[in-house]
């Protein structure tokens, strides 16, 4: 699995629907919602996309659409380790509506997801198998039901850990059910016939810069390219006769 979001979503009403009958972006609309929740902020225009190619934009682009009922911003910024510590004036952009925040990252198999009606949290999980669960606010969702009660474990493959699995499933497997219950669609594996295409719902592209840390975006892209420069070299495998993973030597 390899998907990645940073996705806030803002919802009157079903949120399914809406994307079912969402209309192409709007730009006066769109633009309006990216000055309300980034006050002050220098913003320029960039390339447009779409929720399935969108949702994780490259640090410091946010893809945005402000369609009937429903506000979406997909942005970096929002994959906190801890969504209870969402920015206060985005979680106050909220009143009277249901705001939802999903960010999930394929490298680290990590997950985290919140839920705010009004402006109250009533949810909210993160986890990941190098640090565990980092947040579990809030009683579970019914779509947390089948993973809590064990029904989702992960196969222990020896070839790929002497370990077993540190968490009782996968973070991105619950990942791809919150994107469907919450939103009503998914990134990877089956598609259901009413899940709602991502690719078919517009986002505007913007560039947005804080004028309080200008330098933000350069940082960003130094500390991964020094991350980077301290890993080891890259392992590969593939999957011998029986299905378990095997480690290729040489080119």
């Amino acid at each position: 699995m390899g998907a990645k979001t940073g996705l806030l979503v803002y919802a009157d009403g079903d949120i399914n629907e809406a994307l079912r009958a969402a209309p192409a972006p709007d730009p006066e609309q769109t633009a309006a919602l990216i000055e309300r929740l980034y006050p002050g902020w220098t913003i320029r225009e960039d390339e447009p996309s779409s929720l399935g190619d969108g949702c994780y934009p490259s640090y410091g682009t946010t893809h945005a659409t402000s369609i009937p009922g429903v506000d979406i911003i997909c942005d970096q910024r929002v994959m906190l380790d801890h969504p209870s510590l969402l920015p206060a004036h985005l979680v106050e952009a909220g009143a009277g509506r249901r705001l939802i925040l999903h960010a999930m990252h394929s490298v680290v198999d990590w997950l985290a997801f919140a839920v705010w009606e009004d402006g109250r949290l009533v949810r909210s999980l993160s986890l990941s198998p190098e640090n565990g669960v980092m947040e579990n606010i809030g009683d579970p969702l019914p779509f947390e039901a089948a993973y809590w009660a064990g029904e989702h474990p992960v196969p222990h493959d020896p070839a790929w850990s002497d370990e077993p699995y540190a968490l009782p499933f996968h973070p991105l497997d619950l990942g791809e059910d919150a994107l469907r219950a919450l939103f009503g669609f998914v990134l990877e594996g089956m598609r259901e016939p009413d899940d709602v295409d991502p690719d078919g719902v517009g986002l505007l592209g913007f560039r947005l810069t804080d004028p309080d840390d200008p330098d933000e975006v350069a940082e960003h892209e130094a500390a991964i390219k020094e991350a980077v420069r301290a890993m080891g070299p890259p392992r590969r495998f593939t999957y011998g006769p029986d299905g378990s993973l095997l480690e290729i030597d040489g080119p």
